[in-house]
């Protein structure tokens, strides 16, 4: 017999988590929240190569120590590396959420997450999370810049 509760909830949560910082332990930690008490948090890690096609540039940190890193935060349950060829459907049907939660700044993922639920019927919440206070060092691009402005006397 299992000892697992019947409505324990998963919660998909995804990103690039490069020089990983507080505001990405923040948002895992409210993603986690989504699911309810006892919820399971799986991180996909985009891929290096995703991160250049979207952003124009490879990640500071590989893509194996990225998930490595989330993977060791209390509140992950497991982290697991994206698809090469991203594609929403199969990640919805690999590890099979009850929510999605996503970022403030995941507009365009949210599009197509909702479309694909609706399209497909699934009973999968799709949560936002919004920005926490603004810090000085909430972003791995602030952080970049710091120490490029630290570091270019």
């Amino acid at each position: 017999m299992s000892t697992e509760p019947k409505n324990k909830k998963r919660v998909l949560a995804s990103g690039v988590f490069d020089l990983l910082h507080l505001g990405h332990v923040k948002f895992l930690e409210e993603a986690k929240k989504t699911g309810g008490e006892n919820a399971e948090l799986v991180v996909i890690i985009a891929r290096d190569n995703t991160v250049e096609k979207m952003k124009g540039a490879k990640p500071v940190m590989p893509e194996n120590q990225r998930r490595a890193l989330v993977e060791a935060l209390k509140v992950v349950d497991e982290a697991v590396l994206g698809f090469e060829q991203f594609d929403i459907g199969q990640v919805i049907e690999k590890i099979k959420p009850d929510v999605i939660a996503l970022g403030y700044d995941q507009t365009g993922m949210e599009e197509q997450v909702k479309k694909y639920v609706e399209k497909h019927k699934l009973k999968i919440k799709v949560a936002r999370i919004n920005k926490f206070e603004q810090d000085e060092l909430d972003s791995s691009s602030k952080i970049r810049k710091k120490i490029v402005e630290k570091f270019a006397r």
